[in-house]
């Protein structure tokens, strides 16, 4: 078995905290060969984020994994000379410099294609290329908040509320990698015309994919003149929906997006008399009386257990879910069976689980092939293997601090 489908693919990943080097472990988990630069002092700071065992960063060995790692300082004229010496045999480039950085260091798209025609660059930044706010310093949280997430989540009288997790990078990692995709697609796809073989550049902001992932707000107001409201756990387009409490203690989530769905819970809970009222035909109907069907559901369920709601609503053909911890998750026989969560040898801690690669492919699965590595672990393979530096060169390179 191969490494996954996109064997053969050279990535470098220039990009730090989160959006990039998540679309880029997603490209190594499916088979490319990704290079991680970072700074040869600083290191990078994904390394410093999140918990450590033994001063070894867990993140960085899962966000990590899959790319090979070099110290280069890019702000230095011989480090970016180094960086262009290497796209010139890469496919793929990933960064998440504020607009102009990678210009003023010499590196910047046009001379990246001069050095090679067919390299696709993704520009991961929080407001895009372009615009008034292009300047301006971009995170996640931010565009958690100007997306609408914010203003939508939460309880009705309560402040907007923000995950506490790299949401809105996640998304547009995920994102991200597609846009690759796409990109390599029309550079290599037959009958292209003049632009078969060319790269291109991809201007990917944190704040679309986000916004997209929050829904059709903008149209809703654009056609109605309506603004949504926070409703904590409820929808406005279904109910019952909601976090309901069991009898010993621990929380259940339930959805009745479809009609039948409804039907069903509402016979489990011993109500079926609503299941004829006109109002129970829709979900926005349902979604205007949600107070009287959470009453029904969330009294029947906490005089169970959790396991007892459980069998209840798997007999009843109804959707449940419990609210899982990261325990539980690990725990779950369906995650195990299913490999979501797989175990990988670390030559630090040893055998560790973490999450696998995010889908199944039935003839190119990709694979974790090692964790995240030491910094500048593959400096010399990289610099004296692949680009014939001299061993002197590097030595001279480290002592000023351009490579590590």
């Amino acid at each position: 078995m191969g490494d996954g489908p996109l064997e053969g693919l050279r990535v470098l990943d220039i990009s730090t905290i989160l959006a990039g080097p998540l679309c880029c472990q997603i490209l190594g988990d499916f088979g490319a060969d990704v290079v991680k630069v970072e700074h040869p002092v600083a290191g990078d700071s994904m390394r410093g984020h999140g918990s450590a065992k033994d001063g070894h960063p867990l993140w960085w060995k899962e966000i990590s994994r899959n790319k090979r790692t070099i110290g280069l300082n890019l702000s230095a004229p011989d480090g970016a000379a180094l960086l262009l010496r290497l796209a010139e045999r890469t496919d793929v480039l990933v960064e998440n410099f504020r607009p102009g950085t990678l210009e003023r260091w010499g590196i910047g798209p046009a001379e990246l294609h001069r050095v090679n025609p067919r390299l696709v660059i993704v520009r991961i930044t929080g407001f895009g290329q372009t615009g008034p706010y292009a300047a301006r310093a971009g995170f996640g949280t931010l565009a958690e908040a100007m997306s609408g997430f914010a203003h939508l989540t939460g309880a009705p009288d309560g402040p907007p509320t923000l995950p506490a997790f790299g949401l809105a990078d996640s998304i547009c990692g995920i994102a991200a990698s597609s846009a690759v995709m796409m990109a390599l697609w029309h550079r290599d796809r037959p009958g292209a015309g003049d632009t078969t073989g060319t790269g291109q550049v991809i201007d990917m902001n944190l704040l679309e994919p986000i916004m997209t992932a929050v829904g059709p707000g903008p149209t809703v107001y654009d056609q109605l003149g309506v603004v949504g409201t926070r409703n904590g756990n409820r929808s406005v387009n279904n109910a019952p929906r909601n976090t309901y409490r069991t009898k010993d203690g621990a929380w259940v989530a339930i959805s009745t997006s479809a009609q039948t769905i409804a039907e069903r819970v509402l016979h489990l809970v011993g109500h079926p008399e609503v299941i004829d009222e006109p109002w129970f035909r829709t979900g926005a109907g349902r979604a205007a009386h949600a107070d009287e069907l959470d009453g029904y559901v969330g009294a029947w369920i906490g005089e169970r257990t959790r396991d007892e709601v459980a069998d209840a609503f798997a007999t009843a053909g109804a959707a449940v879910a419990p609210v899982y911890t990261a325990k539980d998750i690990v725990e779950d026989p369906h995650v195990q069976a299913t490999e979501m969560i797989t175990t990988v040898d670390d030559p630090d801690l040893g055998p560790m689980r973490m999450h696998n690669v995010m889908w199944r492919m039935a003839r190119t699965p990709g694979r974790i092939r090692f964790t995240g590595r030491a910094p500048g672990a593959d400096t010399e393979a990289l610099l004296v293997d692949e680009l014939g530096c001299d061993p002197s060169e590097i030595a001279d390179l480290r002592s000023r601090q351009i490579v590590a």
